[in-house]
């Protein structure tokens, strides 16, 4: 799918892409971020977290230096992370669940997942499950190259609740037919406002932010360690006078 993204349909879809997560990770603070996956994709780009790695599935050559590793054992410890992208990730793995199992282990309470994927429930996913059926014939290959079965949007939205996770957000995008022509794709460019007003959730790509959730904690605020002194500092009592016992005996007693 790295190579795929160099055609006229990747390149339409990763600036759509690319967008989206310039957008969504702009503002999230923390310490440390990591993307998990296709480097076409620079997720983190616009994220200002001091420590940001990329993990790879396997070495690529080139420039750069990335993670290898296996994407259901990280190389982290459990609540370490605080931010975790996924572009097409859960797509192009051989175990989805264990993966998505994974990022939550990793992730601090309270801490993000951005993940894309494409919507079977769409023209690119018609396109591809054809392109599946001709390729077992032996008269074709599917037109995204690489991924595995693609996993609907409600579904995602299914397995991140079990989880735990809570969804911020999601929207849907990339609405042009399937086609692999650059001239093809820009004659259609007027689909892509059409389908943002009309059928929304049919758009070629969807976008997830969600939210790790954690029963029974609670975050406290930056001011909390000051709230703490203010609590236990000693408090007058007003009304309140000091008085020596013994002065207060002898004007008892009339002398």
């Amino acid at each position: 799918m790295q190579d795929w993204f160099e055609t006229p349909a990747g390149r339409y879809l990763l600036a759509w892409e690319q967008t989206q997560f310039d957008q969504a990770v702009a503002d999230v603070f923390g310490y440390h971020a990591l993307q998990l996956g296709l480097p076409a994709v620079e997720a983190l780009r616009t994220n200002r977290m001091p420590h940001r790695w990329l993990a790879l599935a396997d070495a690529v050559p080139g420039p750069g230096a990335a993670l290898v590793t296996d994407f259901t054992a990280l190389p982290f410890s459990a609540n370490s992370l605080d931010l975790l992208v996924l572009p097409h990730t859960l797509e192009l793995s051989m175990d989805p669940h264990a993966t998505l199992r994974e990022a939550e282990r990793v992730l601090v309470p309270e801490g993000r997942v951005v993940i894309c994927g494409l919507n079977p429930a769409s023209l690119w996913g018609m396109r591809q499950r054809r392109g599946r059926l001709y390729q077992r014939a032996g008269l074709g290959e599917p037109f995204v190259p690489g991924t595995g079965d693609f996993i609907g949007y409600w579904r995602m939205r299914d397995w991140l609740r079990l989880l735990g996770f809570e969804v911020e957000s999601g929207r849907f995008g990339a609405y042009r037919p399937a086609v692999r022509s650059e001239a093809w794709l820009e004659r259609f460019n007027w689909f892509d406002g059409l389908g943002e007003r009309w059928w929304p959730i049919f758009g070629a790509v969807y976008f997830l932010v969600a939210v790790k959730r954690v029963r029974g904690m609670r975050l406290l605020s930056a001011d909390w360690r000051r709230a703490a002194q203010r609590a236990s500092a000693p408090v007058p009592i007003a009304g309140r006078v000091h008085r020596d016992p013994k002065k207060q005996t002898s004007e008892g007693s009339g002398f």
